[in-house]
């Protein structure tokens, strides 16, 4: 793949992105974990599309809203365990990168941009998937669910991040796709970019005061 052209000048020295739904289309590798589970409980399977509107708070919440949906009365907690199994291996069934995604973070890398990912994915899960997608030597540090106390929206992961490269949060962009992103960075104080393409249910992109709402990842190299 030709690498995109890197920026004059990029403003920020320090990009955090998300993953699911920003980098990575994995929708339909969870919904295949999902419906393991489900068929596992003895409920009916869910299309993809559904599954799409219950990512982005993290794998609790994704199965909370499973199991409400199938009328099952266990919590999450109850079940974890067979999901995450399910989830692993799942987890590199057809995963894929968003068009230009890996064209960009070359660039962002060439011109000594900083990069982390910050997701509510669960920690365990992360590494791998970014080293099937052939990705994972561009960043210098990934934080994901489960690394920390808290999780996206609140802001610990953005800022945890930030005091580790040593520079202010208002340094650090933040690139995602849900309310989850918006929320976190709007409490740290980090400026935020929202592509349009990814899972972000019925969230506002545009009423939340993000700097630009990209619809396609090599338009971050155009930002100023």
């Amino acid at each position: 793949m030709a690498e995109a052209a890197a920026p004059h000048t990029f403003p920020w020295p320090v990009v955090l992105f998300d993953l699911d739904g920003t980098l990575v289309d994995s929708a339909s590798d969870i919904a295949a974990a999902v419906n393991r589970l489900l068929a596992e409980l003895g409920h009916a399977q869910v299309d993809e599309a559904t599954v799409r509107s219950w990512i982005g708070d993290g794998a609790r919440q994704l199965i909370t809203s499973a199991l409400q949906h199938a009328g099952d009365t266990r919590t999450a907690d109850a079940v974890m365990p067979r999901f995450m199994r399910h989830y692993e291996d799942c987890l590199l069934l057809e995963p894929r990168l968003y068009p230009g995604v890996a064209s960009t973070l070359q660039a962002l890398q060439a011109a000594g941009v900083r990069m982390a990912v910050c997701t509510n994915k669960p920690a365990q899960f992360v590494s791998p998937l970014l080293a099937a997608l052939g990705i994972d030597g561009c960043f210098d540090a990934v934080l994901g669910a489960g690394d920390l106390p808290e999780r996206k929206p609140h802001p610990l992961p953005l800022l945890h991040l930030a005091q580790g490269f040593g520079v202010d949060i208002t340094q650090c962009l933040m690139v995602g796709d849900s309310a989850a992103d918006a929320g976190a960075a709007i409490a740290a104080g980090a400026p935020l970019v929202l592509v349009g393409y990814g899972y972000r249910r019925d969230f506002d992109l545009h009423g939340c005061g993000a700097l630009a709402v990209i619809d396609r990842f090599e338009e971050l190299l155009e930002l100023r």
